[in-house]
């Protein structure tokens, strides 16, 4: 692996561009990953580790999302990266329920809330359901909240794009 060199602008100071640098490094920037863990949709497959589905409903899914150490981050709180992730294979299935399969959904955008942590080893209710669905647009509202108070986390909002399937 070559080595790389960080530029420094000039407006910054060096003690700056140092304390930045070693944060990163702290949170384990730069760091490399064995082999064995860069398997094809390995992402995915430890994320949907994390879930078990309960409801599925026309416009509507709820699944239970354990937060395992391996989603934390320094903090031992769920990472904001596995939220978003988890929001968009939750909206995906979701929008699924009501958008005809000869439609692709395209993501167009993906919004999230941050409004509380969820620490390690507690387990989260992930709630979705289609806003709006129309010809060409559809909208789906993920609620994350705690299984055992039921206190808001995360709140996200997915807009797909319904596009026709492409024949090839």
């Amino acid at each position: 692996m070559a080595e790389t060199t960080t530029v420094v602008s000039k407006q910054i100071s060096p003690e700056t561009a140092t304390k930045v640098t070693n944060f990163i490094t702290r949170l384990g920037g730069g760091a490399l990953i064995p082999a064995k863990y860069e398997g094809h949709d390995l992402h995915s497959d430890l994320l949907r580790s994390l879930l078990k589905v309960q409801h599925v409903h026309r416009g509507r899914i709820t699944c239970i999302l354990t937060v395992k150490p391996y989603a934390c981050n320094s903090y031992n709180t769920l990472h904001g990266g596995v939220i978003g992730s988890v929001a968009e294979m939750v909206a995906t299935a979701c929008a699924r329920t009501v958008v005809n399969k000869d439609k692709d959904l395209f993501l167009g955008e993906l919004s999230v809330s941050y409004l509380a942590a969820a620490v390690k080893q507690t387990e989260v209710i992930v709630d979705a359901s289609v806003v709006r669905s129309g010809r060409n647009l559809t909208i789906v509202a993920i609620e994350f909240k705690l299984k055992n108070s039921e206190h808001s986390t995360s709140l996200c909002r997915a807009t797909f794009y319904n596009m026709p399937a492409a024949n090839l």
